[in-house]
């Protein structure tokens, strides 16, 4: 795993300096292969001078591209003028073994399988740091009370930190399938045309991925199938939806009629030009915008699957821009999601008034259980239980001061339950006699 300090800035990755010094790596690793072998000629002298000596600048490329319209070849064609600028004339030119029977895509692809590497390392990484906040967090509010909702409506009462530890858990599955999509994707091929060693030995494929840290095709035609990319893009994309669930769950706490929880609000910072009183939860936003992007490029990826027998290009100039903005996209995610939820802003106090608003009924489970208890038919408790419900739903609609739930219970003929049962169904902890279970199983979780 690259260190967080001294790993390559996501964006650096996907530049043309990266990619070419991966491509002059490869190519030096095939003609120190080719020596090992001695079939074509080159010799252990021939690939240590060509090492020495290889180089290249990627405004060099780009002018030699713009004739031969074909970057593999500007690159090698720049690459040869350093490594035969000091031989002198009528000599061999050692840049002759550079490239020997490979392929364009044997160095493309297997450069793109490393730099795919490289980036889910760093993924990786920002999931691990996120997971481990989220963690952290969970257990800071295991006893925080506030209202669970479903279909965005009050239901039983829970712990804030039971959301954190979701997120946790979410973030450890993201993690698995990042590693599951790195060890597809760290793939080489040196294969030839279209992937019969025509005219390279299958040693050279293992030699350069082993010391590239990949693992050889077991049969590539040419290129690499794009599946491998695609679970890449689709782990990419739902790792995005992760983050985006999250984001909005942030978003939706902060709403002015909820605010339980909200993102940093940096001191001099505003929040609207028209109404100064604003705090608009703005990243939360932004990640799920960009999560869209993400999950789009995941499309791209399936797309480039299907190709023209053992290859075309169709490809190429999609995955170029999907995959970076994918990977890019993400890491900025996770850099936002990191600072709003190890800063997130929470009233405990807010949470625990907003689990009274509705005047009780979220008790009305426990109350239709305790019903059951004195021996009425369930349909029967549910009328007594749904009647009293509704009359206290009417008056919260209308902004009517009317009894509570338990006052409504306490005033029904029908509702025959003790004092000692109502305190005792009326008390939110008594939902929560279980919730250490699900923090005892968070305390196991490691990124």
């Amino acid at each position: 795993m690259i260190s967080r300090y001294t790993r390559p800035a996501m964006g650096a990755i996907w530049e043309l300096e990266n990619k070419f010094n991966i491509w002059k790596e490869i190519e030096l690793l095939a003609c120190e292969a080719q020596a090992e072998l001695g079939q074509c000629g080159i010799t252990k002298e021939d690939a240590k001078w060509i090492r020495d000596h290889a180089n290249f600048t990627v405004d060099r490329v780009s002018e030699i591209e713009a004739v031969t319209n074909h970057d593999v070849i500007a690159f090698l064609t720049n690459m040869a003028e350093y490594i035969d600028a000091d031989i002198p004339e009528g000599e061999e030119k050692p840049s002759r073994w550079v490239h020997y029977g490979m392929t364009s895509s044997d160095l493309g692809d297997t450069a793109l399988s490393y730099q795919i590497t490289q980036a889910l390392d760093i993924i990786l990484a920002d999931v691990k740091q996120l997971g481990e906040t989220c963690k952290r967090r969970a257990f800071e509010f295991q006893n925080t009370l506030c209202v669970g909702r479903t279909h965005g409506i009050h239901a039983e009462p829970m712990v804030f930190g039971m959301k954190f530890g979701s997120w946790a858990w979410a973030l450890k599955r993201a993690e698995t399938r990042l590693q599951q999509a790195r060890e597809v994707a760290a793939t080489g091929a040196i294969s030839g045309a279209v992937g019969t060693y025509s005219s390279i030995d299958p040693f050279v494929e293992q030699y350069v991925c082993e010391k590239m840290g990949l693992t050889p095709d077991p049969l590539s035609t040419q290129v690499l199938a794009r599946d491998r990319h695609a679970q890449v893009m689709c782990a990419l994309a739902v790792c995005a939806s992760t983050l985006e669930s999250i984001a909005l769950q942030v978003r939706l706490m902060q709403e002015s009629d909820v605010i339980e929880a909200e993102e940093p609000f940096k001191a001099g910072q505003k929040g609207s030009s028209a109404m100064p009183h604003k705090r608009n939860p703005i990243t939360a936003e932004r990640v799920c915008g960009l999560a869209r992007i993400v999950k789009a490029n995941a499309q791209v990826g399936l797309d480039d699957v299907a190709l023209w027998f053992e290859r075309d290009i169709s490809h190429s100039g999609a995955e170029r821009v999907a995959l970076a903005d994918s990977f890019i996209a993400l890491d900025y995610m996770f850099g936002k999601m990191q600072w709003m939820l190890d800063g997130l802003q929470t009233y405990p106090d807010k949470m625990e008034h907003n689990l009274h608003r509705t005047r009780g009924l979220i008790f009305s489970s426990k109350v239709l259980l305790a019903l059951v208890n004195t021996g009425i038919t369930r349909e029967d408790a549910y009328v007594i239980v749904q009647r009293n419900a509704m009359a206290v739903w009417h008056d919260i609609q209308n902004a009517v001061a009317g009894p509570t739930y338990r006052e409504r219970l306490e005033a029904d003929p029908e509702a025959k339950l003790s004092k000692e049962t109502l305190d005792e169904i009326f008390n939110p902890w008594a939902f929560l006699q279980h919730k250490d279970e699900a923090f005892k199983k968070l305390e196991g979780l490691e990124f």
